[in-house]
């Protein structure tokens, strides 16, 4: 009877492909037994052990580079990189929790990428008047300042929480989203954006909400990317933000532009 078996059968006994068993042999962390008289290469006992080794280390997540020192080192060397590999599952766990966090976000668009509280403050503007397209230009622009002014955004969203409970305010916004249809140089933007001026004045916590989403670095292209979102210069949505703006820096507001 010959001693051993053939390298199929170890695969199938340890719980490997004859082709990780190979792969195995290639790398150095399994010596390949001789060839026996009939040209065959017969897996003993310590040949299975091994290889039962290997496989339980892979499959724990330990790297293959670092199986063959592994299996060398006396048993404190061992006890301490088999911590390190726990480490490092541990972080890649937590990065993968993250992601699958992530995934169950994206069945709500906007809850992939705002927080919380700014998918509440876009479920509540319809209530406060605005139109369909404005919130989408308001969700666009929170996902740009989010990621080019991440240090400000918490508090801006903050100061709008705080605005919206304030009926003048709210009385403005709306007002704000019935000039779609007005033309460029309707001479009821400067009256509108004269009022807005005036609020903003008055009062410093809603003006925040205009000069907070500023970054440390690049300010002016940074503020004109959010602030200019969704609007067309020419447009009375862009003009009547161009008016407010232009009327709080004649006051002494530093706004970038």
């Amino acid at each position: 009877m010959r001693n051993g078996v053939t390298i199929g059968q170890a695969a199938v006994f340890v719980g490997v492909t004859v082709k990780t068993v190979r792969h195995y042999h290639k790398l150095g962390l399994v010596t390949e037994p001789e060839r026996d008289s009939a040209g065959y290469r017969r897996y003993g006992s310590a040949e299975l052990l091994r290889l039962v080794q290997v496989r339980t280390l892979a499959g724990a997540g330990v790297p293959l580079a670092e199986i063959g020192p592994l299996l060398e080192s006396d048993a404190d060397q061992f006890a301490a990189a088999i911590a390190e590999v726990e480490r490092q599952l541990t972080e890649r766990i937590s990065e993968l929790t993250a992601r699958r966090d992530t995934l169950h976000r994206l069945s709500d668009g906007n809850r992939a990428l705002l927080p919380d509280r700014a998918v509440a403050l876009l479920a509540r503007m319809p209530s406060l008047g605005y139109p369909p397209a404005e919130i989408a230009a308001a969700r666009e622009g929170w996902v740009l300042a989010r990621a080019l002014v991440p240090e400000g955004f918490d508090d801006y969203l903050a100061d709008v929480e705080n605005a919206i409970e304030d009926p003048r305010f709210v009385t403005l916004l709306r007002r704000s989203t019935d000039i779609e249809a007005w033309a460029p140089d309707d001479p009821r933007l400067d009256e509108l954006a004269t009022e807005m001026a005036e609020h903003f004045l008055a009062n410093p916590a809603h003006l925040r909400i205009v000069t907070g989403l500023q970054a440390r670095t690049e300010a002016a292209t940074r503020y004109q990317l959010i602030a200019n979102h969704g609007h067309q210069e020419t447009s009375a949505a862009g003009v009547l933000a161009a008016l407010v703006e232009t009327k709080l820096r004649a006051a002494g507001i530093g706004i970038p532009r």
